[in-house]
């Protein structure tokens, strides 16, 4: 197993370890590149720590920009790549609830692996030997596929606020399941995570989108309090029928939209949103004995909108989901002509018809029941 796992280190890693051991320092690859490594999984991002100083690994190597210096953190370029070659290192307290108040630095690995987030991302390989370190069985976890806390996960947690989110995102991403203390410990740590900013809530989410199904990380946010602080909104639909067309609720169709819908992170984010007006827009038809979503659609983009500006999207993605939003119910039938064709085109804009394609296919697929015949939602 040694043996195969060094030999899909790149040899350009393992030459930097080489360059430090010839200076009478060691270096151990480590955290999610050793993780996917470890799952058979395709590494874009490989980091070292190293018992050598800082200033110590300035001087090893000739071309490093110092990016995080003061948290131990260098970047050497070599040979035209980025590589993140960071000081092992202990830490005190995290009074932002993001960044540690101090750090120290030590020549103990596994003292730099307790401070690190999940089990599976607290591993580190020895390149020379291949020797695989292991002090809280991170391996056994991923094996289960199964997400843990290092240590005490109240205290983690508390650390570093966006950890609550990782493990979200890392349920979608990963294809894991929280270990049952982990998960109850976010609810708990609440009031750290209201300390992270909202770049980083937005920067998770597109992170989410990249799972096969995101709507893993959503129901641990929905289920955790984390989405009451972030987009209370998606919460209206919670368990609110719909008409005979769904065989979901509105919270669980927009989860299975949003798998469904083919396409970037920004067009799965529309998705998500797309019927977050039909809760404000809900009414009991006294002719057909069923609810209507009337203009759920133009109510859903005035939601989306402050939304969209919240969670720090750029003007561009704004703009691309609030009008995916207002545009996303539309049906083309045998009365089109081609000047309603062009009308609808004026109106939509021919740069949004694609993503309008694959959004009313998903939204169609995700109505869980056969639904041809269904002109209104």
């Amino acid at each position: 197993m040694a043996e195969s796992l060094i030999d899909r280190i790149p040899k350009d890693v393992i030459a930097l370890c080489d360059r430090l051991a010839e200076k009478g320092k060691r270096g151990w690859v480590v955290g999610g590149c050793v993780r996917d490594l470890l799952a058979g999984r395709e590494v874009s991002d490989w980091d070292i720590a190293t018992d050598a100083l800082p200033a110590e690994v300035q001087k090893i190597f000739s071309r490093v920009i110092p990016t995080g210096i003061q948290h131990g953190t260098v970047t050497v370029v070599h040979k035209g790549k980025n590589y993140e070659v960071t000081t092992l290192r202990g830490e005190t307290t995290y009074s932002d609830g993001r960044h540690p108040d101090a750090v120290h630095f030590t020549d103990d690995i596994t003292r730099d692996l307790a401070r690190r987030d999940f089990t599976f991302n607290a591993i580190a390989i020895d390149p020379m030997s291949g020797h695989v370190i292991d002090p809280f069985d991170g391996r056994k976890d991923l094996q289960n596929k199964l997400l843990r806390a290092v240590g005490v996960a109240e205290e983690r947690f508390n650390e570093d606020g966006l950890r609550v989110l990782r493990a979200a995102r890392f349920r979608a991403t990963l294809d894991v399941e929280l270990e049952e203390e982990t998960k109850k410990a976010i609810p708990r740590t609440l009031d750290t995570f209201r300390k992270v900013s909202a770049e980083r809530v937005r920067d998770e989410w597109v992170k989410s989108m990249k799972a096969k199904r995101p709507s893993r990380a959503f129901d641990v946010m929905r289920e955790s309090g984390i989405l009451a602080i972030t987009c209370p909104e998606l919460l209206e639909g919670v368990g609110m029928e719909q008409n005979k067309w769904h065989a979901f609720d509105v919270w669980k169709h927009g989860m299975e939209c949003m798998d469904a819908c083919a396409g970037d992170p920004i067009l799965r984010i529309a998705a998500l949103l797309h019927d977050v007006g039909k809760p404000r827009t809900r009414a009991l038809s006294p002719k057909t004995n069923d609810y209507t979503f009337y203009d759920h659609e133009q109510i859903g983009a005035e939601i989306a909108q402050p939304i969209a500006t919240r969670l720090k999207f750029s003007n561009d993605e704004r703009a691309r989901i609030v009008d995916l939003v207002r545009f996303h119910l539309f049906h083309y039938t045998d009365e089109w002509n081609d000047a309603t064709v062009r009308r609808w085109m004026r109106r939509v804009g021919t740069d949004r018809i694609e993503d309008l394609y694959l959004l009313n296919d998903a939204d169609v697929r995700a109505k869980g029941r056969d639904c041809s015949a269904d002109l209104e939602s």
